[in-house]
């Protein structure tokens, strides 16, 4: 196990508040990360997509490193844009 997993599993045993917004941060970390790798593997700069979104580049970036509300008519269209499918799945 790396030292930052060490770390985190110690953070959540010993602070609940760490534990709760660690997972949700991450989901929506992980999110923005996919969606950012998409883009760039097809090509695209933020700008591109935004013009196709019809929003600002600036929204793009907060959607790449924040990945917080975004609507699903919204990632739907970003994959779209990618020439890629959205699916979502519960585990």
């Amino acid at each position: 196990m790396s030292d930052l997993k060490k770390y985190i599993t110690k953070r959540k045993e010993t602070d609940s508040d760490f534990k709760e917004n660690f997972d949700s941060g991450y989901q929506e970390f992980k999110i923005g990360e996919m969606l950012k790798q998409a883009r760039k593997e097809s090509g695209f700069t933020q700008e591109e997509v935004a013009i196709q979104l019809d929003t600002k580049k600036s929204a793009i970036s907060r959607i790449e490193n924040h990945a917080q509300d975004i609507r699903l008519s919204t990632l739907q269209k970003f994959a779209h844009i990618m020439g890629k499918e959205l699916r979502i799945q519960l585990v």
